[in-house]
């Protein structure tokens, strides 16, 4: 297509087919009560250079910077969420977290080993199982207005999961990329310090913009704008300096909530920016799926996704009553924990970025990133309905 049209519509595709995205989020949402982000999955999929060829074969590093700047924006907004007293309290809420991403990993690699796949591949996809994408999560629950214990809970399990999963899979990229030097502490070394040096940006930056709002009197009416500016500076920071944006956003809205900086309902997903670039971000996630590696992938992956969801149902309602909740809000919990694309694919294509070329060795990924996109908003959505935390779903 790009052929016939000649260079002026790749200059315009990415625009095009975000103006695509947007119409069919809005008819799905309404016609069907689809989350607009599955219909941007869809859309994104199918306009892909794989499938109908509308979007550039080779995206830009200026694309693949804006859906790192869209995921840290929702990664603040969770990390800004994240209630430590809470977890303080209840610290059961961190032992849930700790065993079912164990079990995943567990779980996942026995699987992909009795499968016939190398240990390396077994290992790789263990740690990008364990995680939840808050992505999916955070867009959802703004969307549907929910509120309540297993929206806040499955949010604190996916940060959790999120912070868990870049630390396994920076160790293990070390130890595979590395593994012909024989020395743990060498293979492990760089990732160790690229996680501290990640967190410690975060935590600078929760500081350093409070007190900078404070200094110029701004209320907190008006601090979205300076959150906004400083995560797309971190964001590119992160990326010059080979860090990890999952951490330095996570950190920094973290730290942000703990200066007593409020943020109001009206700025709750950064206004119409904030939705503009999550129509971009899980348009481009889509978009990196191809349909080969999806057909290559099906067999492992479906599995891979059966076996993950099972063991996060079972970690979590393992510690549903002795954490506070009924068994039946552990399950729903253990549902809503479905989404895994975004985190995935960006921090695979944040690895592709660095020179480490591991995505094209796990096909299975391709199944599950397209699969738990469409679906997993889903699965999300029904588990808030079920829980009775959104307003309109008495009816339900």
């Amino acid at each position: 297509m790009q052929m016939l049209l000649g260079p002026v519509f790749s200059d315009i595709a990415w625009p095009i087919t975000i103006l695509i995205a947007w119409f069919a989020g809005e008819l799905g949402h309404r016609l069907a009560k689809l989350p607009r982000i599955s219909a941007y999955a869809i859309v994104g999929f199918v306009l892909a250079p794989a499938q109908a060829g509308l979007l550039p074969a080779d995206p830009s590093a200026t694309v693949l910077l804006l859906a790192n700047i869209a995921f840290g924006l929702i990664l603040f907004e969770c990390g800004y969420r994240i209630n430590l007293r809470w977890l303080r309290t209840n610290p059961w809420i961190a032992a849930t977290s700790v065993t079912e991403t164990a079990l995943t990993f567990g779980a996942v690699y026995f699987l992909v080993m009795w499968f016939g796949q190398s240990q390396s591949s077994a290992v790789l996809l263990g740690s990008l199982s364990m995680a939840t994408s808050p992505a999916s999560i955070l867009r959802v629950a703004n969307e549907q207005r929910s509120s309540g214990q297993v929206t806040e809970r499955v949010l604190h399990l996916s940060a959790l999961n999120c912070v868990l999963a870049v630390f396994v899979y920076k160790i293990i990229v070390g130890l595979v990329v590395f593994e012909t030097s024989g020395n743990l502490w060498d293979a492990t070394y760089g990732s160790l310090v690229d996680l501290c040096a990640s967190g410690i940006l975060g935590m600078l930056a929760g500081a350093l913009v409070p007190a900078l709002l404070q200094f110029t009197g701004r209320t907190s009416d008006d601090s979205t704008l300076a959150f906004t500016l400083a995560i797309i500076c971190l964001v590119a920071l992160a990326h010059s300096l080979k860090l990890s944006p999952v951490l330095v956003a996570l950190t920094f809205g973290l730290s942000a909530r703990h200066r007593r900086i409020v943020l109001n309902s009206s700025q709750r997903g950064f206004g119409a920016l904030g939705d503009l670039l999550s129509m971009l971000l899980f348009v481009y996630i889509a978009s990196t799926v191809d349909w080969q590696q999806v057909l290559a992938g099906m067999g492992l992956g479906l599995a891979v996704m059966g076996v993950r969801q099972l063991a996060k149902i079972v970690g979590i309602s393992l510690f549903a009553h002795v954490s506070g909740i009924s068994w039946r809000k552990g399950l729903l919990i253990g549902v809503a924990t479905t989404p895994i694309s975004a985190f995935v694919i960006l921090v695979l294509e944040q690895t592709r970025y660095l020179g480490i070329h591991l995505v094209d060795e796990l096909a299975p990924l391709a199944t599950m990133a397209l699969t738990l996109e469409v679906l997993g908003p889903i699965f999300i959505r029904r588990a808030l309905v079920w829980a009775r935390e959104v307003p309109d779903s008495r009816g339900d």
